[in-house]
């Protein structure tokens, strides 16, 4: 009998072979995958161990799924993000930080974003400077592209006496300008921002709200606001981000060192 772990392992197994086919170019958008009789057939596995594969799959983003027809390749929008340092204004919509194209590009937001307190992780406790577990507000929203999957999970953190100086910044609805303006205009400005970037597995509840597998890795995106008046963190905004839907760029610049034209290479004798 085929225990739970070595039917994990086969799942995984026959996912990956078929995403390398697709990332190969074998199976293209819009190709249907073999049947599940079929996949079988291939793999020599049960009819639940295919069915498991195609689930991943789906989890994962690469196929869907239409009832009655089978399986599909479907296109992962991969958005390739020029990452600048350049934060701008817009009067109607206030700041609009380095984003994934123009600040005019519309996005829309998945399910029902959050204002909630809860316990600050570990993660969060050591940017804002407080206890692991003190309770924190939590700003939370699924966002993408006008007409594409979620493409990423945002949780803002406000430091808890940040909120006691705005309270308007932990509640529900934050008034023209967000919470940054209600911050700053609490005596915190003009605020600073820096930004720091890891990659890592998720969290369950994130791979749910994302509708990926727990399996793919995500970046993080971690931007942390400084207050003015304290010189520390009042806020953290952490965007995660499915492996598979993005590509950071950065444009180098050369220093006064690399000025061109070059000087001749002086070889050691």
């Amino acid at each position: 009998m085929t225990g739970p772990i070595e039917t994990t392992t086969h799942t995984a197994r026959i996912a990956d072979d078929i995403r390398s086919k697709i990332e190969a170019g074998s199976l293209q958008v819009g190709d249907r995958l073999p049947t599940l009789p079929d996949l079988q057939t291939a793999y020599g596995c049960s009819s639940t161990i295919a069915r498991e594969a195609i689930r991943l799959l789906q989890q994962r983003g690469l196929v869907v799924t239409r009832q009655g027809s089978g399986s599909y390749v479907r296109a992962i929008p991969r958005r390739r993000i020029l990452r600048g340092r350049l934060i701008r204004r817009d009067p109607a919509r206030g700041y609009i930080m380095p984003a994934a194209a123009t600040a005019q590009e519309p996005w829309q937001t998945h399910g029902q974003p959050q204002a909630a307190t809860v316990p600050a992780p570990s993660t969060v406790a050591d940017v804002l400077g407080i206890n692991v577990g003190t309770p924190t507000v939590r700003r939370r929203r699924v966002t993408s592209p006008a007409g594409e999957v979620p493409f990423q999970l945002i949780d803002t953190w406000i430091h808890p006496d940040g909120v006691v100086d705005a309270p308007q910044a932990g509640a529900p609805d934050t008034g023209p300008g967000g919470y940054l303006d209600r911050l700053e205009e609490a005596g915190h400005g003009p605020m600073s921002w820096s930004e720091r970037l890891r990659i890592r597995v998720p969290t369950a509840d994130e791979a749910r709200l994302l509708g990926i597998s727990s399996a793919l890795p995500v970046a993080e995106l971690a931007r942390i606001g400084s207050s003015a008046r304290w010189g520390r963190p009042i806020e953290v905004t952490i965007c995660v981000i499915p492996g598979d839907r993005v590509e950071l760029m950065t444009d180098l610049d050369r220093d006064e060192t690399a000025r061109w034209p070059t000087s001749p290479v002086i070889v050691a004798q």
